[in-house]
């Protein structure tokens, strides 16, 4: 007999037992059939119970558990070390992407923002554009107005910079940064007094913040590459302080990616002269009618430059369409800061950063002059700005429109923003180099410019003026060579000598763009000079600039102690019982090391990497043994006791 006729003859007794009960009187008929289910259980070797469980669970059990142990244990195709290597190889992809992002994310803001400012000053000096388009608005002094809030503002950055860089954090920082740019864009639509003047006002602020974002990023991906390549090491591991000189190759690589794809905001700025306004320029007989003399012997930018560039005015929706265009532009370099760039930072990181105290934040900036590599770095920091300015204004109008005319203005700047792009990959070459050969030979190349630029001068002819082409295109391209060199060594040394101190490199980098924008202001009060008196100057803070360098050098060569201040530790501020073990209480050691170190001996500046560091222990080991130090122990054990007896009751 099968086990199915068994289990049904067994549910047919079960069945036969329940009707028993209902009907008395069928007991009798039912004696027989229950003699045949002994009988039949007789032939069975179980009881009719295991038959039961043998049936639910035929192997079922160990099956089961043999899956569970197969899917919960460690899987035969699961390589570890493999997955490990695949994610941070994720990592670094990411952090490539990051600096594409932000290297392109500048350089579409700059490209928007000068294309459109050069137009917008060529087309409000023209006096028939603004005679028929504004009347009586006065675009001139506005512009003039607008040019003074972009200039003049950017002196008080140094106040503000690191309280908003570590308030918004760096992406926040850049991405505000490309809106107050696009907003400037968004009010040439309107060109009033109270919609140019105050979005000229809101760049200045903006200047410095941006570009010392940009560069604490930059180098901050450098190092987050560092780690995510050795990501076994132990000190990367225990996120310390990375080793000495660790990561300057990645420093290298990366500046100098950023200042390839950077540079070409210059080209793409001319993009909106190129197929727009050049149409509408006059000839050059007609726009340099008046001009008697150029290059080093005028004052001012032309002399004798003719108030009427146009032939005829531009359609005022041609006007719109091109500043939409570039509006556009705008807000997708806002898009590409807000989607693409990941977190300079961990968000610990970043808690950190702030829990220092806005009072200390303020007062970094102005300490970290105390050593002397920034102090002997910052006539390069002036000159770097006074290089790029005179490129753009001094040389391009006082040499190159003023002898050849406003319609090749655009092949000028084209072409300096391509060489800059272009030699800026020369400072690859620092991975085999000394990182003096950056600097040095942009400071050579710009030295022999300048004496040259100091004997070069002309009168303007038409009928001549294109054979002097070729000579001022081949001078513009070797600005752009020494530029590459200055801007992207500038960084790179910078990253060199900070690498190591990422809670110092927003300071660093303000201090650096501060620089730089004091230099703008003062390019901006020299407007109305002589050449040769501009050209003295530029010569002069080059020499100097080469001179505190190679101090520097000299002084880091002796190994000289230098002083950094010293950056105080997170105060996280917590309320409340909030631990019930004593070691985890709310007075913990670090905060307890904290206050050691304010009554020992002077920790609040380090002198240099060596023996800053060494006084700095022996400082805190004489106030861990100071009365105070022990007073404020008992006191602790104390408030530890009290606080566990009010738990207790």
């Amino acid at each position: 007999m099968g086990l199915e006729e068994s289990l049904e003859k067994l549910l047919g007794r079960q069945n036969f037992h329940s009707g028993a009960r209902e009907e008395p009187s069928a007991r009798i008929t039912m004696e027989a059939s229950d003699d045949e289910l002994v009988g039949v259980a007789d032939e069975l070797v179980e009881p009719p119970n295991g038959v039961i469980n043998e049936l639910l669970n035929v192997g079922q059990e160990d099956n089961m558990q043999g899956e569970v142990e197969e899917f919960l244990g460690p899987q035969a195709e699961y390589n570890e070390e493999e997955e490990e290597k695949k994610y941070y190889r994720r990592k670094r992809l990411g952090v490539i992407k990051n600096v594409l992002a932000a290297s392109v994310g500048a350089m579409i803001v700059y490209s928007v923002y000068m294309g459109l400012l050069q137009m917008q000053l060529i087309l409000h000096y023209d006096m028939t554009y603004r005679e028929v388009k504004y009347s009586n608005l006065g675009l001139e002094d506005i512009d003039r107005k607008m040019l003074m809030g972009i200039n003049v503002t950017p002196i008080i950055g140094l106040l503000y910079t690191p309280v908003l860089i570590r308030f918004l954090g760096t992406k926040w920082m850049m991405f505000l940064a490309s809106g107050i740019y696009a907003l400037f864009v968004s009010t040439n639509y309107w060109e009033r007094y109270y919609t140019l003047v105050p979005s000229a006002v809101a760049i200045g602020v903006a200047i410095v913040p941006f570009w010392a974002s940009l560069g604490n990023y930059i180098t901050r991906m450098a190092q987050q590459y560092y780690e995510y390549v050795n990501y076994k090491e132990e000190h990367v591991q225990e996120q310390k302080k990375l080793p000495k000189g660790a990561c300057h190759r990645y420093i290298i690589i990366f500046q100098s990616v950023f200042n390839i794809i950077f540079h070409l905001s210059f080209v793409f700025a001319q993009f909106p002269m190129l197929f727009v306004l050049n149409y509408y320029l006059n000839d050059n007989q007609h726009i340099l009618f008046n001009v008697k003399s150029c290059g080093a012997n005028i004052s001012g930018l032309i002399p004798g430059f003719n108030t009427t560039v146009l032939t005829n005015l531009p359609r005022s929706m041609l006007l719109i369409q091109v500043e939409s265009v570039l509006m556009g532009f705008a807000f997708l370099a806002m898009i590409i800061f807000l989607v693409l760039c990941g977190a300079a930072y961990r968000p610990t990181e970043e808690i950190d950063l702030r829990s220092i105290g806005w009072g200390n934040i303020f007062q970094l900036p102005f300490k970290h002059l105390r050593d002397y590599r920034l102090r002997l770095l910052c006539p390069f920091f002036i000159y770097s700005g006074f290089e790029v300015l005179f490129a753009v204004s001094g040389f391009s109008l006082s040499y190159g429109v003023c002898i050849l005319g406003l319609d090749k203005l655009w092949l000028l700047i084209l072409v300096y923003g391509l060489s800059c792009s272009i030699f800026s990959s020369l400072c690859l070459g620092l991975l085999r180099l000394p990182r003096w050969v950056c600097l040095m030979g942009g400071a050579a190349v710009h030295a022999v410019l300048l004496v040259v630029l100091l004997c070069f001068s002309l009168c303007p002819h038409p009928d001549k003026s294109p054979q002097y082409l070729s000579p001022l295109l081949v001078i513009i391209a070797l600005w752009g060579l020494g530029t590459a060199l200055n801007k992207t060594g500038v960084s790179i040394l910078l990253g060199m000598l900070y690498a190591e101190e990422k809670e110092r490199l927003d300071f660093v980098y303000t201090i650096y763009h501060w620089w730089q924008a004091i230099a703008i202001f003062i390019v901006y009060l020299w407007s109305n000079l002589p050449m040769r008196a501009k050209l003295s100057i530029l010569l002069a803070t080059l020499l100097l600039a080469c001179y505190c360098y190679w101090v520097m050098e000299r002084r880091l060569a002796s190994k000289m102690p230098f002083r950094l201040p010293r950056i105080p530790r997170p105060r996280h501020k917590v309320k409340g019982y909030r631990y019930l073990e004593e070691d985890n209480s709310d007075e913990s050691d670090s905060e307890s090391e904290e206050d050691d170190e304010e009554d020992g001996e002077q920790v609040a500046e380090e002198m240099g990497a060596e023996g800053g560091e060494e006084g700095g222990r022996d400082a805190e080991v004489q106030g861990a043994d100071s009365p105070g130090a022990r007073r404020r122990g008992a006191e602790g054990q104390r408030r530890r006791q009290d606080r566990a007896h009010l738990m207790e009751g």
